[in-house]
């Protein structure tokens, strides 16, 4: 481990940890285990690691194809990321289940092409790298496209991880001692400081830092200065597997529009591959039928032998979405102790090593003016509010 100044939990009295990290998604357990690599005493607590929109994610690492017009902040905010998974998953060992693999974007009629088109005018306006193919040479890299296929492109920076895999290496990575199976119920205040975390059951954990990376769990964790404007955009994820005799389905991750439609369908290293995924704002956490339909319909339009696959999970997960569906990452305002991580809505598993980073820097001192784009209080209409007392005092909410 790198070596980093004497702890700051020195200075807080009872403290178990240099950081608690609230919250073991991907982006919860990246940030402790960047924090764990500078040399920092790190507890992570949740009561159910890695099952939250984690567990359903695709793993795509697409900066470039996931490109919204008007989103030129997140954008510098992706392409950052970007640049810094494959040292990020080395520091995660082999297991973390990354492939730097191109991404191929399939249109499947003429007005799909054309909105492709128009955003790769975009994206190249950017700077960003997109290769148009013939069909021909799209279906030589991937025999099992449709033959109807419109129009391809590739990208060759967008890879993947396995968002599973990922979870359980840093969990490796970072031991049992460091994990709390509770449940965050608020924040412990100290003398107008955030000093840790007040557990379900009634513990109380001190650190000098404290991160808030629960996902939407974290708009109702208790004692917080300024309200968390998070919403749930739940989705419906397949995961099928392939016949040893159509594997490869397809080599690189594939994502289409399908008459206006995005779909995508990404292979996995253990001979399956994951379709998504709908999105939706209907207050449902349960699968939704329609979705999955739709899912299949467009996946076979792209690549007809997903027909012949077996359908083995259908699973449905809420995104942590903001108003302006950027994340909410930094301090909050001056209050001491209290770093914020969530809201990333789609872009959870890319931001995973920009959020980690920026997290360090905070915990060293050092704020990047790149990002006062995301600061967590942006939507508050008045400033932090600090209690006068801790959360304990105040019976833990």
């Amino acid at each position: 481990m790198e070596s980093t100044d004497a702890p700051a939990a020195a200075r807080i009295p009872g403290a178990v940890a240099d950081v608690i990290v609230v919250g073991a998604g991907v982006v919860g357990l990246g940030i402790a285990w960047e924090a764990a690599r500078s040399g920092r005493r790190v507890v992570v607590v949740d009561p159910a690691p890695g099952t939250g929109a984690s567990y359903a994610a695709a793993g795509m690492l697409a900066a470039v194809s996931e490109y919204h017009y008007q989103e030129e902040d997140l954008l510098a905010l992706t392409l950052d990321s970007a640049q810094r998974w494959q040292q990020f998953a080395a520091s995660a060992g082999p297991d973390c289940g990354y492939l730097a693999t191109p991404t191929l974007c399939l249109a499947a009629d003429a007005a799909d092409r054309q909105a492709f088109a128009d955003l790769r005018a975009a994206q190249e306006a950017h700077g960003l790298a997109v290769q148009a193919l013939t069909v021909r040479e799209a279906r030589k890299a991937e025999p099992l496209l449709a033959p109807g296929v419109a129009g391809a492109f590739t990208i060759e920076a967008d890879h993947q991880v396995d968002p599973r895999r990922l979870v359980a290496a840093l969990l490796r990575r970072l031991g049992e001692d460091a994990l709390v199976p509770d449940r965050a119920a608020s924040l412990a205040w100290d003398d107008g400081r955030v000093a840790g975390v007040v557990l379900e059951d009634g513990r109380e954990l001190r650190a000098a830092e404290t991160i808030v990376a629960n996902g939407l769990g974290a708009r109702d964790l208790g004692g917080l200065p300024v309200p968390l404007p998070l919403r749930p955009v739940y989705g419906d994820i397949l995961r099928l597997r392939v016949p040893e005799a159509l594997r490869p389905l397809v080599t690189a991750t594939v994502r289409g529009l399908v008459r206006g439609r995005p779909v995508y369908v990404v292979p996995r290293e253990d001979g399956t591959v994951v379709v998504g995924a709908t999105q939706r704002e209907d207050g449902s956490d349960a699968v939704s039928a329609g979705g999955v339909y739709e899912l299949l319909r467009d996946a076979q339009a792209l690549v007809p032998a997903v027909a012949e696959l077996e359908l083995t999970e259908i699973t449905a997960r809420a995104r942590p979405g903001t108003p302006d569906n950027a994340p909410l990452l930094g301090r909050v305002g001056n209050v001491p102790g209290l770093i914020v991580a969530t809201g990333f809505f789609r872009h959870g598993v890319l931001l995973t090593p920009a959020a980690a980073a920026v997290c360090r820097g905070l915990l060293e001192g050092r704020a990047d003016p790149r990002w006062d784009a995301f600061r967590p209080d942006r939507f508050a209409s008045q400033p932090a509010r600090i209690p006068a007392a801790s959360a304990a005092e105040r019976g833990g909410s």
